[in-house]
């Protein structure tokens, strides 16, 4: 980056300090992860440089035939990745492949269905202050009292507002979802069924998790979380009607020219993760989100419905006394980084909370296994249960850039 530092310090050093805080920190922030620098060199290439409307062999400007390449090469990996007949590369974020695959099927006015987000869903899934909840009406599913996704609900809810598609999927819920007994609600009520599996995507390509493919109408999920890549949305479909409706619906519907020098990072990741150890990468994801929860709540702390199927969970931080926003401020100064995440039926406002989410995604990517998540564990509980003891605070924060540096990123990578 000697050009960047010599034409732009001030952003250059401001790269400089993400750098270092993301080497020195413990990220437990279940939607980030850590790209390989393959990934970071695509990413940074001179696709930016190339402006390409449209599809492969199908683009409205010349030069193409380079990026019509790599992005076959993308469509290619992902679809072989979660073995589904059609695949769409091209979306910004996960966002905007929820969008756009709103755009394709709805009209505005219609129902769409999603769980709630004070639940545990996303705002892209009909809440109200997303376009999605704006342009369409949104029907609330929820969580019951043990946390579990209500099903009985959902159907109850689906027979008296007839939405004409259901969102399953989430960003903050740790159990299995019923993708089959959804998408027979969603027969039943008239209504498409679209899975969101940006969560738990790299834990569905490798087999840890159940697919949603073969029973949801159309599949969408970002590029990055579990799936180890890159910024980015992708939408999946069995459907050649749907599919065709899907890329009107992301080119010309909702964008221009796609992001050459992304898709080329997607495709990189994409084939990282059609390789034999991301399997085991998969399978630590799990174990250590497990060993997380498990010390957690040995500790005296509330997981939310008990445990967790994926790499995320929430915490419920009644039972000690302490706001999820405190708790975010006080663990990032430990040298521990989560978010405040509301939990079902939250007492707290969202600025507030009552709860925390953590997730095993980057640990896990830094080599870190059950042994390092017991440390952490308790690192978390000692700096919750001591918050105002500033030498406690400070001698963790010293433990955990101990732990950093014995399993450290990008270690060629300096700027």
């Amino acid at each position: 980056m000697e050009n960047l530092k010599k034409q732009d310090a001030q952003v250059y050093n401001a790269i400089v300090k993400e750098l270092n805080r993301q080497k020195d920190s413990i990220e437990l922030i279940a939607s980030e992860n850590i790209v390989s620098q393959a990934v970071l060199e695509a990413q940074g290439s001179i696709l930016t440089n190339k402006y390409a409307e449209g599809y492969p062999a199908k683009r409205y400007y010349g030069g193409c035939e380079f990026v019509d390449e790599i992005e076959n090469i993308a469509i290619e990996r992902l679809t072989k990745l979660f073995n589904v007949k059609y695949g769409n590369v091209q979306t910004h974020s996960g966002a905007q492949a929820n969008f756009s695959v709103f755009y394709a099927l709805l009209n505005p006015g219609d129902t769409v269905m999603g769980l709630d987000l004070a639940h545990g869903g996303h705002l892209t899934h009909g809440y109200n202050n997303s376009v999605s909840g704006k342009w369409f009406k949104g029907v609330n599913y929820h969580v019951n009292d043990e946390g579990f996704i209500d099903y009985d609900e959902m159907e109850r809810l689906a027979k008296e507002h007839k939405p004409k598609l259901i969102v399953s999927g989430a960003s903050a819920y740790s159990r299995i979802w019923d993708w089959q007994r959804i998408s027979q609600i969603a027969k039943s009520a008239g209504a498409y069924h679209i899975a969101d599996i940006a969560h738990y995507a790299g834990l569905i390509a490798a087999g840890i998790y159940p697919s949603p493919i073969e029973h949801a109408d159309i599949v969408t999920s970002t590029n990055h979380k579990t799936l180890c890549g890159t910024r980015g949305g992708l939408i999946m479909t069995n459907s050649e009607e749907l599919f065709k409706k899907i890329n009107s619906a992301v080119f010309p519907g909702t964008q221009g020219g796609p992001l050459m020098h992304i898709i080329a990072a997607k495709a990189v990741s994409l084939g990282e993760a059609l390789k034999p150890k991301f399997k085991e990468y998969q399978k630590q994801v799990l174990a250590n989100a497990k060993k997380l929860a498990e010390v957690l709540e040995k500790n005296g702390l509330k997981i939310v419905t008990g445990g967790t199927d994926c790499h995320l969970f929430l915490v419920d931080l009644r039972p000690i006394g302490v706001k999820g926003n405190e708790a975010q401020k006080v663990l990032e100064k430990a040298g521990i980084t989560l978010n405040k995440n509301g939990i079902p039926n939250d007492p707290e406002k969202p600025a507030i909370t009552s709860g925390i989410r953590i997730g095993s995604p980057t640990v896990t990517n830094r080599g870190m296994k059950e042994p390092q998540m017991l440390q952490i564990a308790q690192a978390i509980v000692r700096v919750l249960k001591n918050r105002n003891g500033e030498n406690i605070i400070k001698e963790v924060r010293s433990q955990m850039l101990n732990l950093c540096e014995q399993f450290p990123i990008y270690e060629n990578l300096k700027y």
